[in-house]
């Protein structure tokens, strides 16, 4: 990410998974494994939302593949294949990374810890992606490996061409300078208490050597433009609302002109009204500047923020959110949702939670292939024979 203060984090690609449709009816809501996603924002008649989304995202596509060098150099920004994750807890309970150079992981007897099972993931230049999970799903382990503070025990992680398993420590601290920005949830974390809003955003291009002067101050005042906090460039962190100082961080992580911006929960200690201004300034970002922004949260309620959600479970990616446009029946542009399973490179998917429960699934299902589709019927044992 680029190097800023007091950010922490300094010391052929695969196919994408194909995503198959799920039982959720277009313009319905969608409920996946992290609950029900509520529709897009704001919303028209039929739950459909206004085409406002879908306009920022042309523009994002369109200044990601003048950033690429062409829109056929947009696919694959991020890459996740077969990832995993295992921690091996030591004697005092703490949890220490194993990878496939070291399996053995942590010395002596201990627990191990999936964080990931095999996840796979493609994001394109220029997508606003969240993902979404309920705490232990690993959706921040997934957000700390592509940040470059966590390395994986196996499998693929590309971002933006770089390899992530075989970075050396000084890659490492260069790729999270300059080829990935960062925002925490907790905002303590994400600015200098004692500088300014303005000053926030000019340090990373300093330390950087980018820019400094006035073309550091200049940039900076259009990037707190774009943030939508402008109006704070004068005042230090205790003098800002919670709101503010989270976009003045979008600020600061884009001070250096990343590839890729990521955001652990930034709406997390934020009311819904002031979360909402947060992903407005997520959007601008993405759509004016052409980054690829990935979103963490626990909150389902985002997917009407964005044009994709992707859930996490149990490890694996298990359902996606997708946001598509069509005309409707007075010749105007809306956006509808269609809830998809994603199907895994072996043929895996999960269920959605809310469907296992409801038809009380266990151990096992029955299948039938149809010629466009394939029926899934609860195995119970009393149930044999009453199904073709």
């Amino acid at each position: 990410m680029p190097a800023s203060l007091p950010n922490p984090l300094d010391g052929p690609a695969p196919q994408a998974s194909p995503a198959v449709p799920g039982p959720a009816a277009e313009s319905a809501p969608a409920v996946g494994p992290a609950g029900p996603a509520a529709p897009a924002s704001p919303a028209g008649p039929n739950g459909l939302a206004s085409p406002e989304l879908a306009e920022l995202e042309r523009r994002a596509a369109e200044r990601a593949a003048a950033r690429a060098g062409g829109d056929d150099l947009r696919a694959g920004h991020i890459v996740c294949a077969g990832l995993v994750r295992i921690y091996k807890s030591d004697g005092a309970g703490r949890l220490r990374g194993r990878r496939a150079d070291n399996p053995g992981g942590a010395s002596g007897a201990g627990i191990e810890v999936v964080a990931l099972q095999g996840l796979d993931l493609v994001v394109d230049r220029g997508e606003l992606l969240a993902v979404v999970g309920a705490s232990g799903s690993g959706k921040s382990t997934l957000l700390n490996i592509l940040a470059g503070l966590d390395v994986p025990t196996a499998g693929v992680a590309r971002v933006a061409g770089h390899d992530l398993l075989r970075l050396s420590a000084k890659q490492r601290l260069r790729y999270r300078r300059t080829v990935v920005g960062f925002v925490w949830q907790q905002t303590s974390r994400n600015l200098l208490p004692y500088l300014t809003a303005r000053e926030n955003v000019e340090l990373p291009m300093r330390l950087a050597r980018r820019l400094s002067g006035q073309r550091a101050r200049a940039r900076a005042g259009e990037l707190l433009e774009l943030a939508g906090v402008a109006h704070c460039a004068r005042r230090r962190p205790e003098q800002m609302s919670g709101g503010e100082q989270q976009r003045v961080a979008l600020a600061v992580a884009v001070a250096n002109d990343p590839e890729v911006l990521f955001a652990d929960e930034p709406t997390g200690e934020l009311d819904e009204a002031t979360g909402a201004e947060v992903f407005a300034a997520l959007r601008t970002l993405n759509a004016e500047l052409g980054l690829t922004i990935m979103v963490v949260t626990h909150d389902p309620a985002v997917s009407g923020q964005v044009r994709r959600t992707v859930s996490i479970r149990d490890g694996r990616t298990s359902s996606e959110v997708r946001r598509t446009t069509r005309i409707g029946a007075d010749g105007r542009e809306e956006l509808v949702s269609q809830e998809y399973a994603v199907l895994d490179r072996v043929g895996r998917l999960q269920l959605p939670a809310a469907f296992v429960e409801r038809l009380q699934m266990r151990d096992r299902v029955r299948l039938a292939l149809e010629p466009d589709h394939v029926q899934v019927w609860p195995g119970h044992d009393d149930e044999a024979g009453s199904r073709p």
